[in-house]
């Protein structure tokens, strides 16, 4: 580490002389005031201006997208302990993801059949809506769905 030397002089005499010489006054320019909040939303945008009801009707149809993703999330995830019964270990597993990730890609093309007039900032919205509930809501369905179908199998399992 390096080492430093303490300063060992004693202060300068009439250093306090020195502080009362400062200047006080600092001449400072005013500030501008904003105009008005009218003219700062005059200002252009990169977007096209999107009225209210184009605006309701995208938030609209981005809702139904994300209540649909949910929908097939649960569906699927139940359905896939059943369609894929006849694969055995590792592929079952494999071939189920798969199968999440077709059904995902074929919301989004619903989702472009919806025609959302999505400005170009949101537009991948269409693919990000409600992704995490959908990709969890599978896998919790699938897991859960294939327990219950299984629970009499196993030999220290609670028989029904």
């Amino acid at each position: 580490m390096a080492k430093f030397k303490k300063k060992k002089s004693e202060p300068t005499p009439g250093s306090e002389d020195s502080k009362s010489k400062i200047v006080d006054t600092i001449d400072t320019p005013e500030i501008e005031k904003p105009e008005s909040i009218s003219d700062a939303s005059k200002e252009p945008t990169k977007d096209p201006s999107i009225s209210e009801t184009e605006k309701s009707d995208k938030d609209k149809k981005l809702a139904k997208l994300f209540w649909m993703r949910i929908a097939l999330g649960i569906i699927a995830g139940a359905a896939a302990t059943f369609v894929f019964e006849g694969i055995e270990g590792e592929e079952r597993r494999w071939a189920s993801i798969g199968f999440m990730i077709m059904l995902f890609f074929a919301t989004i093309i619903v989702a472009k059949g919806m025609k959302m007039q999505l400005p170009s900032s949101d537009r991948k919205k269409i693919v990000t809506q409600g992704i995490g509930s959908y990709v969890f809501l599978y896998l919790f369905t699938w897991i859960v769905s294939y327990t219950l179908t299984h629970l009499g199998d196993a030999p220290t399992g609670i028989n029904l």
